[in-house]
């Protein structure tokens, strides 16, 4: 309660009414070494109702992971280490970012698959540990949590414990407003236990034995109900809507603390024997730890594959693996990142590999990979079904576990499902692989509907995620390698028709695609030295527009430079000589992309672009006809020049 009071903000109902169960599950059950947070075998604990953040920040400071009581006091503040909602990396303890609700519920079914996968691939007296849930109706009403426990049924994840707190609250009242799924029914349906401890949530005992009752299932994931009072025992506020986002005022607070039997007048008051209590939870943490590592050195298996899956990366030289396509040769880009996840795929330990039901289609199809599944747990193709919300947050949950490097794909126009998921992978330097294919109006037949126009500006415009669209299978295979040395969260855009293989690609891209952008086709040097007359600047299937464009305008007489921009935030990150290098100034720059030209005027001074949806027919015929050939690109490029000249410069 004196958390949010101070902050005058904050949500105390939810965290008063999980209390007992959090005590319960941190001090009794759960296995955690607080002096070692980052331990590979530790049961993983989330938080997925996100706004009880205050019980979270308790726990951790009571069990000693480094938080400290004014850590507590500055709850919601600038630069304080307990933001409104759990953010990775804020604060020791907590295993993934939460907020947006349901998020977590899908988190909690990723880190299910990476334990799973990681015990069949490394054995259980390496890795053998469970994985702890706290959801609130908000979290099950959320669309997401229907896609994520209907994947953790059909996959019998167990090792798997939610707790639904089921309080009959929400901000706008009663839960019944909205809201009477039989939830019980809804999870068995599902393939889950489920076991309704009923009006349990004070009963410390009771809670520890539906605790220990689910981590014995082994087969399906669990789900405990309890029917908790929000904001108990607060006098005026238990159950109702006021407990849940409002702070309980000083009033409130001290009836609520004189009903426990605290002091009324004291303000974060931890009584030193409640502080050993918990304290207790190191030395116990620190003896498992000892155990598992004693395990560890005796253990005879793959250090080396070991090291490199928890690491996030390939083995050492891996990326001399990467495959190398001939000029001229024809390939999609979806194509091509299949071949280099095949050709590299076996010298990253901890890669998984999915899609929404589109694994060919994605490039996503590991060749003789066993299905992730009760009879293959250590099988690294997951399947993932027509459920991009779940994926995209299941891969944040693997990542966030450690030891394993997700990659999922769909269309990338259903990028759109994804993208809460994506943003807290960006928010919290998640290292997934995405793979958006089908990533223009190139697409073709499917229309509109099926063709990605503003979706590129949309997720270029998202902090901490690197969007790459390569030109070519060269430029892909740089880009995977980027993506798996990088450590955050990546989207590959992905061609669904068929790309040349540029002649250039192979010498220039193993440096130009990890800078971000490059020139790849020089201008002619001709008699004058000096900048070229004209830079052209393409992404994705419209760098082979851009060099035709270029031959038709050197043939003129013109001095053309092809730059290749296949990833903006790549590029940001080089030093802005490198920058001008690339793109000089005060040279006339067109850029030429099938997506929105939103964004581009930090580079060009006009553009070739798509600022309407597109149209149902052939590929190749919707790119002509919204003025996707060398010809129409060049011809804008005389436009922009006598531009230029009338009007004396450019940017």
């Amino acid at each position: 309660m004196d958390g949010p009071e101070r902050a005058h903000s904050g949500h105390s109902g939810t965290a008063m009414a999980l209390a007992p169960l959090a005590h319960v599950l941190f001090t009794k059950v759960m296995r955690h070494d607080p002096s070692d947070p980052e331990w590979p075998d530790r049961d993983r604990f989330v938080l997925s109702n996100g706004h009880a953040s205050i019980l979270l920040y308790s726990m951790l400071y009571l069990c000693g992971y480094g938080l400290a009581l004014d850590d507590l006091r500055a709850f919601r503040q600038w630069g304080s280490r307990t933001p409104g909602h759990p953010e990775k990396r804020h604060a020791l303890g907590i295993e993934v970012t939460t907020g947006p609700l349901g998020q977590g519920v899908a988190n909690g079914v990723g880190m299910g698959i990476a334990e799973r996968f990681l015990r069949a691939r490394f054995g259980p007296e390496l890795v053998d540990h469970h994985t702890f849930v706290f959801c609130g109706d908000g979290c099950l009403e959320e669309g997401i949590s229907h896609e994520a426990a209907s994947l953790a049924g059909h996959l019998a994840l167990g090792r798997l414990v939610y707790v639904y707190d089921n309080n009959h609250i929400s901000i706008d009242g009663p839960t019944e407003l909205a809201y009477d799924d039989d939830v019980a029914e809804r999870f068995r349906a599902y393939g889950w236990d489920v076991n309704d401890v009923g009006e349990e949530a004070n009963d410390t005992a009771a809670l520890e034995r539906a605790l220990r009752q689910a981590m014995a299932v082994e087969d399906k994931p669990s789900l405990i109900m309890v029917r908790s009072h929000i904001g108990w025992p607060s006098p005026h506020l238990t159950d109702t809507a006021k407990a849940h986002g409002d702070p309980f005022g000083e009033d409130e607070i001290r009836l609520t603390k004189e009903i426990l039997g605290l002091p009324p007048d004291e303000s974060f008051w931890v009584p030193d024997e409640v502080l050993e209590l918990y304290r207790s939870t190191v030395p116990r943490g620190q003896a498992m730890r000892s155990e598992w590592q004693a395990r560890v050195e005796r253990w005879d298996g793959d250090r080396d594959a070991w090291d490199a899956a928890w690491a996030g990366r390939g083995l050492a030289g891996w990326e001399g693996k990467l495959p190398r396509f001939e000029p001229g040769s024809m390939v999609a880009t979806r194509k091509a990142v299949n071949v280099c996840l095949n050709a590299t795929g076996g010298l990253v330990p901890g890669l998984i590999a999915g899609a929404a039901d589109l694994t060919g289609n994605t490039g996503m199809k590991l060749d003789g990979g066993e299905r992730q599944s009760p009879e293959h747990p250590g099988g690294q193709q997951v399947y993932y079904g027509i459920r991009e919300h779940a994926m995209a947050a299941a891969m944040t949950g693997m990542a966030h576990h450690g030891g394993v490097l997700p990659i999922g794909g769909t269309f990338f126009c259903f990028s759109d499902y994804m993208r809460p998921a994506v943003r807290l992978a960006a928010m919290s330097s998640a290292h997934v692989i995405y793979s958006w294919t089908h990533d223009s109006i190139g697409l073709g037949e499917d229309g509109p509907t099926h063709q990605p126009v503003e979706h590129l500006a949309s997720l270029r415009a998202m902090p901490g995620l690197a969007v790459c669209r390569p030109a070519d299978a060269n430029e892909c295979a740089q880009a995977w390698r980027v993506a798996v040395d990088g450590g955050r969260p990546t989207g590959l855009v992905l061609s669904r028709q068929e790309l040349p293989v540029l002649s250039e690609t192979a010498a220039r891209a193993p440096e130009g695609v990890e800078r971000g952008g490059y020139v790849l086709v020089d201008e002619p040097a001709g008699a004058a030295q000096g900048p070229p007359d004209l830079v052209l600047i393409g992404t994705g299937s419209e760098v082979q527009l851009c060099v035709g464009a270029a031959e038709q305008l050197a043939s003129e007489g013109l001095r053309v430079r092809v730059v290749s921009l296949p990833c903006w935030e790549w590029f940001e990150a080089q030093e802005a000589s490198y920058r001008r290098s690339v793109l000089p100034r005060g040279v006339p720059t067109l850029a030429v992309e099938a997506g929105a030209s939103l964004g581009w005027d930090r580079y060009a001074d006009a553009t070739v672009c798509i600022d309407t949806f597109g149209a149902s027919a052939p590929g190749a015929q919707v790119l002509a006809e919204l003025g996707f050939t060398p010809e129409h690109v060049a011809e804008r490029s005389r436009e922009l020049l006598r531009q230029h000249r009338n009007e004396g410069g450019s940017k």
